[in-house]
């Protein structure tokens, strides 16, 4: 059955049912070769615009309703950031070229575009709001003349630049829905604000659409936005709807600063990933508890939209992704072994428990837990390049920070 589009509007679309998102960009992109890891900027919409574009429609034909224009991170200080080259593209060229590219392959099969905003490095270096909105407001340009259906403000630590990005998005483009999603776990912030009070922040702020995206594992995203639509309802804001866009990765272990602090990130997350049975689980969950906007961030590949797509179909009208494994794995019915036509079965997969292959693989990480953000003098951003003096002060304060866990234990 085809896709839905008998309604427009996005928050229309909501209020009739769950809204599939896509999922995420960067990694997708960074495995297939096409990113660079560190900076995480997307001028490949620039050099490298077929790839961009086939991982799009790879998620549409997965069932995603909403494609994300591909600018994350793609402020002005972010691209210049650290010596980083993508700065020569400009802000504006990457965000034009990522909304011509998301339109041309989006529209023509009924889903909706979303423009998208994202943390700054000057926040962390200024905390000067008048400097953090600017920069927003260079990034809303090209997505104000494009006429995006909705905008995603995403991947905050604190809730403070969200409030700023989010008051900055709805004055310069009045009328468009806003989304706002923060990247922390179920207790607070990094600054130690409660996750159920950030939902409110974010409501009080403007936000038509709030949640979590990034950083942490979909169950653990769950509990976080569990805690928001609580504290959001309680405070009255009854037309505010919700959203999950979680990592496609188990982190159970993550600390404060989600998997940044994990020991594998970025190269080494493979033996985490969720399985297509975990995001059905996931799906489920996420819409009985009243979440409508369902999607994925790092880590998410089409597969993994086409299983929440799968596990909503009777929500969403019956619509069916392509290629799907509607029946719980039903077409290993097909396949010339028996034992492997016995797992064509619900029962089996949702009960598996898969191995690592590694015997002596452990099933928790120990985090980096530096405790730093925001002011901290190893969190100053510029657009020098990082040099030796730099990185030494890093280590040895990763040096010194293991020494005190070291009294701490002994």
């Amino acid at each position: 059955m085809p896709r839905a589009t008998g309604v427009r509007g996005f928050l229309e679309r909501l209020d009739r049912g769950p809204v599939i998102g896509d999922g995420g960009f960067v990694f997708a992109l960074e495995k297939r070769g096409y990113v660079e890891a560190g900076p995480w900027t997307p001028e490949a919409v620039i050099e490298h615009p077929e790839a961009v574009k086939q991982l799009h429609r790879e998620f549409l034909r997965a069932g995603a309703d909403v494609c994300q224009a591909f600018t994350f991170y793609a402020s002005e200080d972010k691209l210049k950031n650290r010596g980083h080259s993508a700065g020569s593209h400009g802000v504006k060229g990457i965000n034009q070229a990522a909304c011509d590219i998301v339109k041309e392959v989006t529209y023509p099969e009924g889903g909706l575009v979303a423009g998208g905003v994202s943390q700054t490095p000057s926040y962390i270096t200024t905390r000067d709001k008048a400097l953090v909105q600017a920069e927003v407001r260079k990034q809303c340009e090209i997505f104000k003349k494009n006429e995006v259906d909705l905008m995603i403000c995403e991947y905050y630590e604190h809730v403070e630049e969200a409030e700023w990005h989010v008051e900055a998005v709805k004055d310069f483009m009045p009328g468009t829905p806003v989304c706002a999603s923060l990247c922390i776990n179920e207790d607070t912030d990094v600054h130690g604000v409660p996750t159920g009070e950030c939902g409110v922040k974010l409501a009080r702020a403007g936000a038509d659409v709030i949640g979590i995206n990034c950083h942490y594992d979909p169950f653990r995203c769950l509990d976080a936005v569990k805690k928001m639509i609580k504290n959001v309802k309680a405070a009255g804001f009854d037309k505010v709807h919700f959203m999950i866009q979680p990592l496609a990765f188990m982190t159970p272990d993550a600390s404060v600063q989600g998997f940044i602090d994990l020991p594998e990130f970025p190269f080494a997350l493979e033996p985490r990933i969720c399985t297509r049975f975990e995001m059905q689980r996931y799906a489920r969950e996420a819409y009985e508890a009243g979440i409508r906007f369902i999607g994925g961030c790092c880590g998410f590949e089409p597969y993994h939209i086409r299983a929440l797509s799968e596990e909503l179909s009777a929500e969403r009208g019956g619509f069916e992704p392509a290629s799907g494994m509607i029946g719980w794995g039903k077409c290993l019915e097909k396949h010339t072994k028996p034992w492997v036509r016995a797992r064509a079965s619900k029962e089996y997969w949702q009960n598996l428990k898969p191995g690592t292959g590694r015997p002596h693989s452990s099933s928790f990480s120990k985090c980096d837990q530096w405790g730093i953000t925001a002011g901290h003098e190893l969190m100053s951003q510029h657009e020098e390049a990082t040099g030796d003096e730099a990185l030494k002060k890093a280590l040895e304060f990763k040096k010194r920070m293991e020494n005190v866990e070291i009294i701490i234990n002994a």
